[in-house]
């Protein structure tokens, strides 16, 4: 067989030499060599806003007090909530076993899709392996599933306050994103209006985020059904984001959507890492039902509203799930501050205490506080903000006379 010998010089011209005989081509005339690597286009779509806003953030903590974090949506990371023991051994006994060290199918395991499959399926809403799609973590989960979803020059509609990595996902795929609003004053409701107000020709879907994160809510059986009834007038099928579907208060009851429609699709997006316990593990599933259980951490969130509620300039949400509790700051009261992300930067700077400011989820002067900290934590923390606002809070009297002198 004839060996050739290919050879290009620096104007890209293309020169066939059979046997590997390369003639002499002496002087080749051609651009330099040199290094070309420019960053993508989704590259720099991408864009994150708790980090833009955190990372600005230049201050730092109090000495004199030990630093108390309220921003992490971790709940593993004090310690105070242990991973059950059952979990744990699962996974060291699918170790142990040595039959997961290949490639997996790029869905997951049939076992694993089936197991999923039967502990979500109800008469409402059957389910069977093939529904389940197995993937890193729900925030794999939620950007599969709206690479399914949308094209780029589509929209989203999204919610506002409204957990970041949306936004983020979305414009990376050049994706337009539209907010739709939530109405504090009902407990964090949709505002339903509004929400079929933006839905156009161009809309591929709209994300519901039950229970919330930042707010906490969880939506009532007939809240849910008036969505369903806008997804269906508009025929716009629904992504729902229910990561923290079991972790609802005993009041509370949290119904999956995808049991109450009968005719808009819906993907819903889940996973291990909350309610079991164990976000760095990043096991997550896109489904079309999702399972139903309590998780008991009412006490922190009463104890936590009941705190705030008692200060002045700070008006928390009462949550009904999750684990959050968004807390409006009444900005006339602190003319200190420009906003929420300079009242949280200050609360850090005096108190050591470290809550987002809403501006992260598009919902400028809240700020959002994690629910799972140790109660003893929680009290030390509620004690620190409410030092904090009592410094800075000015009556409505004081507010007008700084105006004036201004």
């Amino acid at each position: 067989m004839d060996s050739y010998l290919i050879q290009m010089n620096g104007n890209s011209d293309v020169h066939v030499h059979r046997n590997g005989n390369s003639p002499s081509l002496g002087k080749v005339k051609g651009r330099k060599p040199r290094w070309a690597v420019r960053a993508s286009e989704m590259s720099k779509k991408t864009f994150n806003p708790i980090r833009a806003i955190v990372d600005t953030m230049k201050v730092e903590p109090n000495p004199n007090k030990p630093m108390i974090s309220l921003s992490l949506g971790d709940p593993t990371v004090f310690g105070n909530l242990p991973t059950d023991d059952e979990v744990t051994q699962a996974v060291k006994e699918a170790l142990d076993s040595g039959n997961y060290n290949g490639y997996a199918p790029s869905v997951g395991y049939q076992s694993c899709r089936q197991v999923v499959a039967a502990y979500y399926s109800c008469p409402e809403a059957p389910l069977e392996a093939q529904d389940v799609i197995l993937t890193s973590g729900c925030s794999q989960a939620i950007e599969l599933a709206l690479a399914v979803l949308a094209n780029p020059g589509q929209n989203i509609l999204v919610p506002r306050p409204g957990f970041s990595l949306y936004k983020t996902l979305a414009l990376s795929m050049g994706i337009e994103v539209k907010f739709y609003n939530l109405l504090p004053e009902k407990s964090w409701e949709i505002d339903l209006k509004h929400l079929e107000s933006l839905v156009d020709e161009k809309t591929a879907c709209v994300i519901v985020n039950n229970p919330s994160n930042p707010c906490g809510s969880v939506f009532s059986k007939s809240h849910l059904q008036k969505i369903l009834a806008v997804a269906s007038r508009q025929c716009v099928p629904i992504l729902a984001d229910e990561i923290y579907g079991d972790m609802v208060f005993a009041e509370c009851k949290y119904e999956p959507i995808a049991t109450l429609s009968t005719n808009v699709p819906i993907l819903s997006c889940g996973g291990l890492a909350k309610r079991w316990l164990v976000p760095g593990w990043r096991m997550g599933w896109i489904l079309v039902n999702d399972r139903r259980d309590i998780f008991g951490n009412e006490s922190n969130a009463d104890l936590c509203y009941a705190a705030l509620s008692a200060i002045s300039g700070l008006q928390p949400i009462q949550p009904s799930g999750a684990m959050y509790l968004m807390v409006g700051i009444e900005m006339e009261h602190f003319p200190k501050f420009e906003n929420d992300v300079e009242f949280t930067e200050q609360l850090i700077l005096e108190q050591s205490v470290f809550c987002l400011p809403a501006s992260c989820f598009e919902y400028p002067n809240f700020f959002r506080v994690v629910l799972t900290v140790p109660e003893e934590m929680m009290v030390e923390a509620c004690s620190r903000i409410q030092e904090f606002c009592e410094r800075h809070y000015q009556d409505n009297e004081g507010a007008q006379d700084l105006e004036c002198d201004k």
